[in-house]
């Protein structure tokens, strides 16, 4: 035989994007080699041992020619052991172990053990996500993630636990006995992976004593999806609420859902008895966390940070203070755009980071400024320092900033207020109106509005724009300082079901924009 050539169709994934691959080989006389082109990183070279010994345990084996592996297009760097399953078809297709039209679209992912068994590919859920957007209806997966695979609709999913099951399936003789062929989810495996299998939290509102501002603001930013940042002294608190958050959210919609699962499939955070993440997720990163660990990248460019995990939930920065500023900095890009964008020199990949941001931190190093408990021991130079180490533009993409008070002994012997259930039936409410308001654009939070079609078609009234410009030209509001106030007076108005903010609305808006007492208007200025 002499001049064979055969193309198998994979899956390329560039952060959540899937490129489709062509595995081109050809078996030509000439030395006996084996050799993998296309732009392989250093693990997918390595699949031409798994490959070749995965082969031999089925009795079946490399030619004795040399054959030769494309990874089409060339170009596109290419990582990972999800192209085991393809470049082993490929081969055999190459030197007609298998019927030449057995395979014809049909995309194949899996890792092959050496003993031929398959075994999921880092990623594989973002794999067949991205193979869908591309088109394909057919895929083939190791049968351990036909249930996870299957989540993504549109797609006909057959698994396989043997590359020997596969061969013989397609009409190849292979040695192992007892193939089970492919296989298709069964009811219950879906009804698993449909269904949350994350613990539901321990913390409630409920267990939050005191705090009636505080919890007030966080209703209100769970209601519009807005960045709120904690100011108090140790142990005011602010740690419980901000955990609270994500109790008070909705459940995920389908596309987040499944979203939000293939990015932490993809950064090897979820295993598949973990079950699809419906609830909002919360990333807590410590505040020595590395600029990759935040927002992804490091070594492998396709590896999500914390803030894309937190992608349709809460991302949680305690002693926000402490933080390197630069780390910080590097969350104004995806406070704004919903998207995460990595520019390195083999790629750029771009991840979902839509998450509301939570910031907290005490108002010194010491902490005990304004404290009625302690005496602060801080110069008003370490004080400034300290805050000041959260940037200006940063702060001004924060919606709703909070001061928090150490709960005294009355707080504690008071009745727990209501539960995180009661609150989130009016954040879904609230939710509701925004939805019906905002229907045919692209828009579903008030959050989301741009300032310039909220200034145009969202003004309330002209009593509450006078109230801006007077804010804005008193300089106690930027522009986009402005903007974030009147989106939070709209959430306030859609939890108090009014048709439009009132004055009062805007007004509480600025207090809770400013950290200015409740009743200081912008028009006592």
């Amino acid at each position: 035989m002499s001049g064979q050539t055969a193309s198998i169709r994979t899956i390329a994934l560039i952060g959540m994007d899937g490129h489709i691959v062509n595995v081109e080989t050809s078996v030509a006389n000439g030395v006996v080699s084996f050799t993998l082109v296309g732009l392989p990183d250093a693990s997918l070279r390595e699949s031409k041992d798994r490959v070749r010994s995965a082969l031999s345990a089925c009795g079946l084996g490399l030619p004795n020619q040399r054959v030769t592996v494309n990874l089409s297009p060339a170009g596109l760097p290419k990582s990972g052991s999800g192209f085991d399953l393809a470049i082993a078809l490929s081969v055999l297709l190459a030197s007609g172990q298998i019927p030449p039209d057995a395979v014809v679209d049909t995309l194949f992912l899996g890792e092959l053990g050496l003993d031929g068994s398959l075994r999921p590919p880092p990623g594989l859920l973002a794999a067949v996500i991205g193979a869908a957007r591309g088109g394909t209806t057919d895929i083939v997966v190791p049968a351990a993630s036909v249930a996870q695979a299957a989540l993504v609709p549109g797609v006909s999913v057959h698994g396989y636990e043997h590359l020997a099951d596969l061969v013989e399936s397609v009409g190849g003789i292979a040695q192992r006995s007892g193939s089970v062929g492919f296989s298709h989810p069964s009811e219950g495996e879906c009804d698993h992976y449909t269904s949350s299998a994350q613990c539901p939290s321990l913390l409630d509102l409920s267990d939050v004593r005191g705090q009636s501002y505080a919890r007030t603001g966080l209703e209100i930013a769970a209601a519009g999806g807005h960045h709120i940042m904690l100011i108090g002294e140790p142990g005011a608190g602010k740690t419980m609420l901000a955990r609270a958050l994500p109790t008070i959210l909705p459940p995920l919609d389908t596309d987040t859902s499944l979203t939000t699962t293939a990015l932490h499939c993809l950064a090897q955070a979820w295993s598949a008895e973990d079950g699809l993440i419906t609830q909002p997720p919360i990333e807590a990163p410590h505040h020595s966390a590395s600029m990759p660990a935040l927002v992804g990248g490091g070594q492998s460019v396709g590896r999500p940070g914390a803030i894309s995990l937190a992608h349709g939930g809460v991302l949680f920065l305690d002693e926000a203070a402490e933080f390197a500023p630069s780390v910080m900095d590097a969350l104004r890009e995806p406070l704004e755009n919903g998207v995460m964008t990595i520019h390195r020199s083999r790629a750029t990949v771009t991840f979902p980071a839509s998450f509301q941001l939570v910031l907290a931190t005490n108002p010194c190093p010491c902490g005990n400024r304004n404290s009625k408990h302690a005496r602060c021991t801080c110069t008003s130079m370490q004080q400034r320092r300290y805050l000041s180490r959260l940037s200006g533009p940063l702060l001004d993409r924060v919606d709703i900033q909070l001061n928090v008070s150490r709960p005294t002994a009355g707080d504690f012997a008071m009745d727990t207020g209501e539960t995180s259930a009661c609150v989130r039936e009016r954040v879904e409410e609230a939710r509701q109106r925004q939805r019906r308001r905002f229907e045919g654009t692209p828009w579903r939070l008030n959050r989301e509005v741009p300032g310039s079609v909220l200034r145009r078609d969202f003004m309330p009234d002209e009593a509450i724009a006078c109230a801006m410009s007077r804010a804005v030209d008193c300089g106690s509001l930027s522009m986009r300082g402005a903007d974030k106030v009147l989106r939070v007076a709209w959430t306030i108005a859609d939890l108090a079901g009014h048709n439009h903010p009132t004055m009062n609305d805007f007004t509480m808006a600025y207090s809770l924009r400013t950290g200015e007492d409740y009743d200081d208007p912008p028009t006592a200025r």
